[in-house]
Order: C-alpha cells, then sequence, then structure tokens
C-alpha cells in the first residue's frame, strides 16, 4: 500500500479507523440498494482472523472513499471486494486508486486467495466502474415475487388403484435428511462458486436455524408407497423452505395483507420430474400467500418454471443482482 504521507491527486490512502463510518455518512448518500448496505456495513479495522482489509481515501484530512476486501468460510476461492466515493469526489481516479490498494492489500491474504468478486445490480455506477476494471458477470440473482394463486394446482402422482405415490409433508428445519437435500442442491447450482467442505451442523446453522431466521419447511417425496413397505420415507424430490424477513423479526416493520413470505425453493439435482417437481410445491405454497423467491440462472430448472410463470404474468421481478469477479 502507497505510503500515508505521500498523496496522489490530493488523496491520502490509509487503513481503517474506528469513527470513520460516521465521517463517510456525511458525504455518502443513502444506499442506492440493498448490496450498498450490507457491504458497508462491511467496513472494519484489519485482521487475519478471518482475513479483511479495509482503505480508507482523504481529501483534505476528512475521508470521502473507501474500499474493502474480506474472505468468508464458505466460499473460499475468492475474496469479497467493495469500493464507494462521496459523489463530488467521483471520476477524479479515486475509485481506481483505492481498488489498486485492495488488490495489493490483498497479496497480504493468509490463504493466499487474491481473487475478487463482488455483487452489483444492473445499470448502476458500481457496475460500470467493475466492468471498466476488467470485472464480469459470474451469476445473475433474481427475486421474484409469485402472487397468490399464481401456480395452478398440479396434482399428485397416483398409482392404478388411485393410491398417492407422492406426498406432501411439513418438515422440522432441524432435520438432518432436510439439511443433507439442501446442501446437494446448494454445491450443485453454486459449481461457478463453488463452497468449501462443511459439516451438517453448520449448513443448517447457516440456512436452516432460528439464527438464519427459517420458520419451516415442506418437502415433496416420491414414491412413497414402496418406501412405506420397506419401512422407509419416500425420496424428496423438491423443498421449500420459508423465512421471516429481518426488518420485521427486528421490529423496523410489520407484515401487510398483500406482503409475500420469503421463500427457499430447491430440487433434486439431476432429477428428471424437477420442473413438475417445482410446480407441484409451489402450486402449495401459494394457494393463499404471494412468495418471494430468489433465482440464480444456475438453478435451471427453477429459473425455467420461473420464466414461464413470468410470461404468465403470475410472477414478476422484484430486483436483479449480479455476481461479479475480476479475471
Amino acid at each position: 500500500m502507497r505510503d500515508r504521507k505521500a498523496p496522489v491527486n490530493d488523496y491520502i490512502y490509509r487503513p481503517w479507523q474506528p469513527g470513520d463510518d460516521l465521517e463517510l455518512l456525511q458525504y455518502w448518500n443513502d444506499p442506492e440498494n440493498h448490496q450498498v448496505a450490507a457491504f458497508r456495513s462491511s467496513f472494519a479495522e484489519s485482521s487475519n482472523e478471518p482475513f479483511i482489509r479495509t482503505i480508507v481515501a482523504e481529501h483534505q484530512g476528512v475521508p470521502v472513499g473507501a474500499g474493502v476486501i474480506y474472505e468468508t468460510s464458505l466460499h473460499t476461492q475468492r475474496l469479497w471486494a467493495y469500493v464507494e466515493v462521496a459523489p463530488d469526489h467521483r471520476r477524479k481516479g479515486v475509485g481506481s486508486a483505492l481498488l489498486q490498494h485492495l488488490k495489493d492489500a490483498a497479496q497480504q491474504a493468509p490463504s493466499g486467495v487474491t481473487a475478487l468478486r463482488s455483487k452489483t445490480v444492473l445499470e448502476s455506477a458500481g457496475l460500470a466502474f467493475a466492468e471498466h476494471h476488467g470485472f464480469s458477470i459470474l451469476q445473475r440473482s433474481r427475486m421474484v415475487r409469485v402472487e397468490a394463486g399464481g401456480v395452478p394446482a398440479v396434482p399428485l402422482h397416483q398409482d392404478e388403484s388411485e393410491r398417492l405415490t407422492q406426498s406432501i409433508e411439513d418438515i422440522a428445519t432441524g432435520s438432518v435428511e432436510l439439511t443433507q437435500c439442501f446442501w446437494e442442491f446448494y454445491t450443485a447450482v453454486h459449481a461457478w462458486d463453488p463452497p468449501a467442505q462443511t459439516s451438517v451442523g453448520r449448513v443448517n446453522r447457516l440456512f436452516l436455524s432460528d439464527e438464519a431466521e427459517a420458520l419451516g419447511a415442506v418437502v415433496l417425496r416420491d414414491d412413497v408407497l414402496r418406501a412405506q413397505r420397506e419401512g422407509k420415507k419416500g425420496l424428496i424430490s423438491a423443498f421449500a423452505i420459508s423465512y421471516r424477513p429481518l426488518a420485521v423479526d427486528a421490529g423496523q416493520m410489520k407484515l401487510a395483507e398483500d406482503d409475500a413470505t420469503d421463500v427457499t425453493i430447491g430440487y433434486r439435482p439431476g432429477h428428471p420430474a424437477a420442473r413438475e417437481a417445482i410446480l407441484q410445491l409451489l402450486s402449495v405454497m401459494v394457494g393463499q400467500y404471494a412468495v418471494n423467491i430468489e433465482v440464480d440462472d444456475s438453478m435451471e430448472d427453477l429459473a425455467v418454471m420461473i420464466d414461464q410463470l413470468i410470461s404468465m404474468g403470475s410472477a414478476s421481478v422484484t430486483s436483479t443482482s449480479l455476481v461479479i469477479a475480476d479475471s
């Protein structure tokens, strides 16, 4: 990193200090989107456990910009990175200088990981800046609202005697079976940014616990009659997990009648009838209430079905975010 006493274009670059967040908020606008808000909360003093470096740009002794890189224990192949500069100080090379400082700081990562990733939204200043500096899109993620009653009922399968061979049932979010299904799905749809190996217990804590704001779960099972004869349950072909909105849990807002429940929809990777299973489960989920679903393009079967619902007018995209990475 350049020396603090060597200003470039009247700007000085230094490590993060306590109180910088309050100083910066005086010059920054309100967050443009929830990605900006999340990244702003990540600014912190330097540490190696976990690895994080935050660099501040000062102009005449006043902080006007900042950038951060940090590692996570789940996705370890790249460091998260973020740069923001006060509007009055943009297009002066400050953001570029901050990014270069971050790249230099990444060389200090104990893991040896130096590749960077970030998250932004379409048609934003952040995306234009990133593309100018050689970042490209890794993944598109959409938040999609599926309206109540928006999915026609898809009947469960029956045998020749009209006995149901499928079932939909509630399942505890602490279930090992559900956690394993979730992790199989999560790993399959994150081949573009492979997660590190981790324990079933940690997966549950990160995604299915009270700490993760998980409220409940339902699953669709196949071949339930044959499984019952063997004293087992049918294999899970699709699952849905509902979550409590963080703002509601913190008492910052109340649910309105038309609010949608946040839901994760997953399915068994490679299942030939995955798309039908998704609709079977969704038709139950949205029977009376709308739901919000995060859909990555890598979730191919889910993305195809959601696109069909959008074309039918039963669903709509409420926001789109992009994961980007340097070359």
